[in-house]
């Protein structure tokens, strides 16, 4: 089966990672049929020119460009609908796809198409991704993905290959900040998508210096108490759930950012 890669772009991101992310792309076993980068806004002079550089490279690479910042969620929206393969691969702009993801993502698809999403384990990197600080393991059947979507998202979204026509039947995506990934899942879930996630790491992620800081304050603790308002309201989440999950992730959204940064490496990346 032919697919697409879906990827956003913004101007804050680094070309050298930029770079990195694409070269991983096109070192591919399974090479994909074409790539779909969403420039979200006026990007740099140098993103542009590692852009032009790969366009030259690889006739498959195509650009779609927004006049604004839109964010990821809309940037993706965008993206897909200049998709012409229903299997669709999503990618960041500053990860590493390790050379053998499309080729087992896809196998796995055309072997089960009962599954409209895969996806895979993530090893974790700062600076030198030869240096892994922490895998995100999770579940990998369809029935304890559902289960672990109550408290948590149940895929690590650059990983992720699906099928383009079950994502827009359940909306595709939409914006959501902080959430877009996790909100289209749930949605999918409710409309009977089915999941999967291989149980090894296909992808190198990588751990900014701001992450942890990100994850912290007031203006997250907003955004993820609105996200699960909203998944208790269209039924995903039971009223006790409700509250667990609120006062779990205020609690960690407080805390100094060191101590949430031991909490995500030494306590939420272990099953």
């Amino acid at each position: 089966m032919k697919f697409s890669v879906l990827i956003a772009v913004y101007a804050k991101e680094k070309p050298a990672h930029l770079m990195q992310s694409l070269e991983s792309i096109f070192r591919q076993d399974l090479p994909p049929d074409e790539v779909i980068l969403v420039e979200d806004g006026p990007l740099t002079a140098a993103l542009d020119k590692v852009i032009a550089h790969y366009k030259e490279q690889h006739e498959i690479l195509h650009t779609v460009k927004l006049p604004q910042n839109q964010g990821l969620g809309l940037a993706l929206k965008e993206g897909l609908t200049h998709c012409q393969y229903d299997i669709v691969a999503r990618m960041d702009s500053d990860d590493i796809s390790k050379p053998e993801r499309f080729s087992r993502e896809m196998a796995w698809l055309e072997a089960h198409p009962e599954t409209d999403v895969v996806g895979t384990w993530t090893d974790e990197f700062a600076d030198d991704s030869g240096k892994i600080i922490s895998t995100r393991r999770l579940p990998e059947t369809h029935e304890a993905l559902l289960m672990f979507s109550r408290y948590r998202n149940p895929m690590n979204h650059p990983t992720v290959m699906f099928r383009k026509r079950a994502v827009e039947q359940a909306g595709g995506y939409r914006h959501r900040e902080l959430f877009e990934d996790y909100d289209l899942w749930v949605r999918m879930l409710q409309q009977g998508a089915q999941f999967h996630n291989l149980q090894e790491s296909l992808l190198l992620f990588r751990l900014s210096s701001q992450l942890y800081s990100r994850r912290g304050g007031s203006h997250y603790i907003r955004q993820e108490i609105a996200f699960q308002h909203w998944m208790y309201k269209v039924g995903h989440i039971s009223g006790i759930r409700l509250v667990a999950n609120i006062a779990a992730r205020t609690f960690i959204r407080l805390i100094p950012g060191g101590l949430r940064k031991y909490g995500y490496l030494f306590f939420l990346r272990r099953q």
